[in-house]
């Protein structure tokens, strides 16, 4: 009987590895019913209801995992964290209640432990985006991120870029984010350069920075990506198709965005360089593949009108 209850509780762990929650939870609940104590099943536990936005449970099995055990600061930052989006998922004025709380736990957790990223991350957040009124701060923030960059120096710039630019400053955050791809160049940091570009209405940037992406890491969703600038912006419509095509021709359901999407943006940029047949060709299988496709519904109006 041993020995099976060990079998099931590794397969719903590797059900949650896989994120497949629906299976793991009741192999957890049972568990736990035998096992009321144990620590590591309410975290699973608190997890998965966080994943689905169940907020008031995830918080419930944090709280006491935190009271349970003080010290760890990964139960302090789930349990700020928690609250923190449950605070976001409703009014202000109920949200200010939880204010103090999520900064306690917070903090808590970076102040257990000195190399905790996420939890560092979280309270740059929660001080740029709070109000002053509410106890937001730029300059905690910054501390923050401070912190960050004697931790991860990629992480610094990253939190530096982001701060910037949530405070309006493009140009420093620009700067911020090209010291991140010098130092890591991991494909996140390409990413938040280039939509900080397409933010800022410079889309020639943008595609600069995906190219650039594109040849160090070689992922197909960046050809979506190149082409979707190319489409909307009207930008470099032959270096847009070959790389739509290119998506189309290596796509996976792991790349994220759908085929669908692809044809619409070959239907653009087809509209833009004025082809009106070939453009219908793409926009009438973007439609074949989703016939309640708002945005190509209006598109091929568009290019019904050329």
């Amino acid at each position: 009987m041993f020995a099976i209850a060990q079998n099931n509780y590794q397969e719903a762990e590797e059900y949650f590895k896989q994120e497949n929650f629906s299976k793991a939870k009741p192999i957890f609940e049972n568990y736990l019913k035998q096992n009321p104590g144990d620590k590591k099943t309410r975290e699973y536990l608190g997890d998965i209801a966080a994943y689905g936005k169940n907020w008031d449970m995830a918080i419930s099995y944090y709280e006491a995992l935190v009271q349970d055990e003080p010290s760890n600061a990964n139960y302090h930052f789930k349990y700020g964290g928690a609250m923190g989006l449950k605070a976001m998922s409703i009014s202000k004025i109920r949200a200010v209640a939880y204010i103090g709380d999520i900064k306690h736990e917070l903090e808590q957790a970076a102040k257990l432990d000195s190399k905790h990223i996420e939890a560092r991350w979280a309270l740059i957040e929660f001080y740029i985006q709070l109000p002053g009124i509410f106890g937001g701060s730029e300059n905690k923030a910054i501390d923050y991120a401070t912190e960050l960059g004697k931790i991860s120096k990629v992480d610094g710039y990253l939190a530096n870029g982001y701060i910037a630019e949530y405070t309006d400053r493009p140009k420093d955050a620009e700067r911020y984010y090209k010291k991140a791809i010098e130092v890591g160049g991991s494909p996140h940091t390409y990413e938040k350069l280039s939509n900080l570009y397409e933010k800022n209405n410079q889309p020639k940037e943008a595609i600069v920075t995906n190219s650039e992406a594109l040849k160090k890491h070689k992922r197909n969703q960046l050809n979506y990506q190149i082409g979707k600038i190319s489409a909307q912006y009207n930008l470099e419509p032959e270096y847009g198709i070959e790389c739509l095509s290119q998506y189309l021709a290596n796509y996976s359901i792991k790349d994220g965005v759908p085929k669908d999407w692809a044809y619409y943006r070959l239907a653009q940029i087809y509209k833009n360089l004025g082809k009106k047949e070939i453009a219908l060709t793409w926009i009438n299988k973007a439609l074949i593949d989703r016939t309640d496709f708002k945005e190509a519904q209006q598109e091929k109006s568009l290019i019904l009108a050329l």
